[in-house]
Parts: structure tokens; sequence; C-alpha cells
């Protein structure tokens, strides 16, 4: 079975953050064929993109070993995603507060464009919040098509971001 090493972003600014970020990771080490190879701290960040006020995030990046094809390891993200109390729609605001955020950031070196999904995750370069974190877990993580992660981190300077308390369940 050919494995592939992913990163996946988290994140939440709901319904007790880092539990959910805890939780999450939990969930994400029971994920058939995939193990949880490394976690980053926890780091806090104000809300990006958004029109109304809301809550800090708490964001971090897992780094998985996996032998679940992209789509099908998309799939299982969006369906924790729901566990989570999280809903998509076509009336859901773009951005809106949210109990749990998961991205499929990298998988392996594959670059893919589909409706459904994109990689490397078409932003992650711009955000603050997935740079710091990858860079905790992959200090020499490339982003294909882009470069060395580490590089971009002075280009998200600007953007407020800090390590916080990681929640840890036992």
């Amino acid at each position: 079975m050919t494995r592939a090493v992913a990163f996946v972003g988290l994140g939440s600014n709901l319904a007790h953050p880092r539990r959910q970020l805890a939780r999450a990771v939990r969930r994400l080490a029971r994920l058939p064929h995939t193990r949880v190879t490394r976690v980053s701290c926890n780091w806090q960040s104000a809300p990006q993109g958004v029109s109304a006020p809301q809550p800090d995030y708490v964001n971090a990046v897992a780094m998985l070993s996996t032998a679940l094809p992209p789509r099908a390891l998309l799939a299982r993200l969006m369906a924790l995603e729901r566990r989570h109390g999280r809903r998509r729609g076509a009336n859901s605001a773009r951005n809106a507060a949210r109990s749990l955020d998961l991205d499929l950031l990298l998988y392996g070196r594959l670059r893919l464009v589909t409706p459904t999904l994109t990689l490397p995750h078409p932003r992650m370069h711009e955000r603050a919040f997935v740079l710091r974190p990858l860079f905790d877990v992959a200090p020499a993580a490339t982003i294909p098509g882009r470069g060395l992660a580490r590089k971009m981190l002075t280009g998200v300077r600007s953007q407020r971001i800090a390590r916080t308390r990681t929640h840890h369940m036992h």
C-alpha cells in the first residue's frame, strides 16, 4: 500500500476551540490506513476576510502518513467537520465562525485542480495561521510550485498570530 505524507490544517473559533482541535486530532488518528505523525503547537490568530466580528481562531497543523487517496482523505475530513457540527452549504457565509475547519493543505508533492479539491491548498502560502504551525511540524516543507514554506513566513508577518495553550485530552 503506497503511503503519502499529507498535511491537514485545523481551525476552530467556536465551542471550546482547543478542545475541538484535540478531539479532531484523535479522530484523524483513527482514520483508516492513516497515522498522525506530528502535530504543531496551537496558534491563536485573528479571523481573516470577515465582515462581522467573531472570536479569534485556534489553529494547528497535523502531519499524516496515509494510504488514503487525496479525494478519499478529503471526504473523511469533511465528515469529521460535520461530526463536530460544521455545516457547509450554499447559504453558509464564506469565512463564517466555525466549530471545526479541516483543510487538506498538502498531499505529498501532488499538484491537482478539480472542482472539489485543489492541491496544494490555494491560499496556504498567504496565511500565517497555516505557515507558522506547518513550520512547527515540518521546517523544510515545500509547497509544490511555490518553494519552501518557511520563506513565505516573511510575507505574512503583519498577520496577528501567537502561540497558545494546547488542550490535551486523555
